[in-house]
């Protein structure tokens, strides 16, 4: 079992940055493939950013390509998502995801995915 932990949520106004980390505990997420994903009230949980497990691939989706960064830190056991140039429907809850049978990619779909952190609030403001 994998216990993944968000923090690095808050407030900030459009345009400006926030960092989001996601570590764990116990098991090592060197051999995991990582990802981020986002739900809005009201909306369906969509994909933000993916990692392979040895972070040779990376993939975004169309709406934060540009302005967000996906990386990991496997000594640290941590992944990363720096999150630049913030506007107001980027307000989600944040979600990272581990996943073993599809870490060879940087998957995108929410069913690759084995285990989920419980999530942090992102909110920017106008």
């Amino acid at each position: 079992q994998v216990q993944l932990v968000e923090s690095g949520a808050g407030l900030v106004q459009a345009g400006g940055s926030l960092r989001l980390s996601c570590a764990t505990s116990g098991r090592t997420l060197s051999t995991y493939g990582m990802g981020w994903f986002r739900q809005a009230p009201g909306k369906e949980r969509e994909f933000v950013a993916g990692i392979s497990w040895t972070g040779s691939s990376t993939n975004y989706s169309d709406s934060v390509k540009g302005r967000f960064t996906i990386s990991r830190d496997n000594a640290k056991n941590t992944v990363y998502l720096q999150m630049n140039s913030l506007k107001p429907e980027d307000t989600a809850g944040y979600y990272c995801a581990a996943t073993y049978k599809s870490r060879w990619k940087a998957a995108t779909r929410p069913s690759e995915y084995d285990y989920w952190g419980q999530g942090t609030q992102v909110t920017v403001s106008s």
